[in-house]
């Protein structure tokens, strides 16, 4: 018993000192952004190199996310959640952003030099599935889905962009789930936990 309340005693003084630092931060104290950089750290690049799978640009992607969280420390409220998951979120976008310039700016082939052929574009048989599964849904589940899954906004962007309740893109995203697993089968859940 003594052990779980010096064990609550220890998280409680983490936390209220984690919540001093965190104003520290927001007031531009760089000893607070160094400490909280010791904190987060090991966590963060954790997730970016599991995203990235290149050390390099796991370490550059981390320093990019805590430059972020120094400029937009502002922006962060306790109401609003945890400080470890609005710095997840923010290393998350970083990735996101990388890999989305990265395939945009590679051109793998030089494709002027292939001859067009007017053959058929042979699709995989299961994408083809899903993807008539999803234009099956009703407009707006569709778009839940799409900015989620495919754009990759997080539910609290998605539903700005659509212009409705938080609550009620969360339900569309729901129920979208809900029909897609009835009209394509268990599978469907298992890609989407893949893409998130």
């Amino acid at each position: 018993m003594d052990e779980q309340i010096d064990t609550f005693g220890k998280s409680l003084t983490l936390m209220q000192d984690n919540a001093l630092l965190i104003k520290q931060l927001q007031a531009k104290d760089e000893r607070a952004l160094s400490l909280l950089y010791d904190y987060y750290s090991g966590a963060l690049y954790s997730v970016i190199l599991k995203m990235i799978r290149d050390e390099g640009i796991a370490q550059d992607l981390l320093q990019e996310t805590f430059i972020t969280i120094w400029g937009k420390s502002h922006q962060y409220s306790a109401d609003k959640g945890r400080f470890y998951t609005w710095a997840y979120r923010i290393a998350k976008n970083k990735v996101l952003n990388f890999i989305r310039k990265r395939d945009i700016l590679i051109q793998k082939e030089d494709l002027s030099v292939y001859k067009i052929e007017d053959e058929p574009v042979k699709f995989d048989v299961e994408f083809t599935k899903l993807k008539g599964a999803i234009n099956q849904l009703e407009e707006h589940h569709q778009k839940a889905i799409e900015l989620v899954y495919f754009n990759g906004l997080t539910h609290r962007e998605a539903h700005e962009e659509m212009k409705v309740p938080l609550g009620t893109y969360k339900s569309y995203i729901q129920q979208a789930l809900k029909k897609l697993k009835a009209n394509y089968g268990s599978a469907v859940t298992l890609l989407f936990m893949m893409l998130k």
